[in-house]
């Protein structure tokens, strides 16, 4: 009976990440730089709150958007850090991790045929959400522009059907971050659109030098914006599925209806947990992106020296080396690094075809694993140029 499995639904394929994740784990000995996982633990006073509001008996429901304590906690972060202003009782929503918060706000938003401009390469979780929506993903190549979405080239690609834009920074795979100038650009380009902007700023406490700038800061992109956020990789807590939007009140009240129906509401303990990384873990992240940076710094240098072209980051924990030196597809390279160095990379083609020619290295592991593979990559490439 598989013919009547929606067309839609047949026609995405699973995340590039996770298949090449899976693939490799047959080989053994190798040392997987894959997946964006925190290796850091989720802090112990978020664990106690979590314990504690599980001795409390906080088991049931909550608001569909949240417990409104959580909700003020999230408005006071995003203020304090982004200057960013919303009210907690109409405009913020309590997701199960962002990608939920990314889903929900996709279905109000798009419709047969909408068009959304996305940077390529870009990570793999937008384009099926856009397509299940009967929406067309159109990406922009930004392999020219240092990975970064500039006004120029959205307006090259505006059509009187673009409905969104997204702008996932700091971007997964390639790291890089918009300045307030850039995005001062695109607010200058959209302000008399009609046209969302959907930012994900998921890795928006893990910016090395200067500070995060949201486009919704921007007064006239406040009515436009959709902001996501959460604590999975500021905290550490992945597994706690807590994720969160922003957007004025004529949207959320929208967005709400589908999240009610999809998912009721976020778990209680999770959320009991967040409200406690939001407010007395506020500045949990401070210390991680110390280490981030003293990892980025030792990797980049390591592949610079290897001979690879590469884009040096500002924020999250990935970076993204071109490999179009060595005339292989980013598969090819990728598998035959797996079975010669046992050292596993992402392949740049999981981030959309303009993604070919490069690979994601995730340095969200310990020192000494990052050591052992750059020394391994350093050896397979000596013994490959013979």
């Amino acid at each position: 009976m598989e013919h009547l499995i929606n067309k839609r639904v047949k026609g995405i394929e699973l995340s590039g990440i996770r298949k090449f994740y899976n693939m490799v784990a047959q080989y053994d000995n190798v040392l997987s730089l894959t997946i964006g996982q925190p290796d850091f633990l989720t802090p112990p006073h978020v664990k106690e709150a979590a314990k504690t509001a599980i001795d409390e008996n906080a088991t049931s429901y909550t608001h569909n958007a949240g417990t409104i304590e959580l909700r003020k906690a999230a408005a006071e972060f995003v203020h304090t850090k982004y200057q960013l202003s919303y009210d907690p009782s109409s405009e913020i929503i309590v997701t199960i991790g962002a990608s939920q918060a990314i889903d929900i706000a996709m279905r109000t938003i798009l419709e047969e045929g909408s068009e959304v401009l996305l940077p390529g390469p870009v990570y793999p979780g937008y384009e099926p959400l856009i397509k299940l929506n009967g929406a067309i993903p159109v990406h922009i190549d930004t392999t020219q522009t240092g990975f970064r979405l500039t006004a120029d080239l959205i307006e090259q690609h505006l059509t009187d059907k673009t409905r969104c834009v997204i702008l996932p920074y700091p971007s997964n795979p390639t790291g890089v971050t918009l300045s307030k100038e850039e995005l001062q650009e695109i607010a200058d380009l959209l302000k008399d659109k009609e046209v969302f902007v959907l930012s994900d700023e998921i890795y928006s406490e893990l910016v090395f030098e200067g500070n995060h700038h949201s486009i919704a800061a921007i007064p006239s992109m406040r009515d436009k914006a959709i902001v996501v956020n959460g604590v999975s990789k500021s905290h550490s807590m992945t597994g706690w599925r807590i994720g969160l939007l922003f957007a004025p009140a004529y949207l959320t009240k929208h967005i709400l209806k589908v999240h009610q129906y999809n998912v009721s509401c976020a778990s209680s303990i999770s959320q009991a947990a967040a409200l406690n990384a939001l407010t007395a873990g506020k500045n949990d992240a401070v210390d991680m992106k110390k280490e981030y940076e003293r990892r980025l710094n030792y990797v980049y240098e390591r592949l610079v020296k290897m001979g690879f072209d590469v884009e040096k980051p500002n924020g999250a924990f990935y970076i993204f080396p071109s490999i179009q030196s060595l005339n292989m597809s980013s598969f090819d390279f990728a598998l035959e690094l797996v079975k010669e160095a046992g050292v596993a990379l992402v392949p740049g083609s999981a981030f959309s075809d303009l993604g070919e020619g490069y690979v994601r290295l995730s340095y969200a592991y310990a020192m000494e694993t990052l050591v052992e593979a750059m020394d391994r990559m350093e050896s397979y490439l000596q013994t490959k140029k013979g």
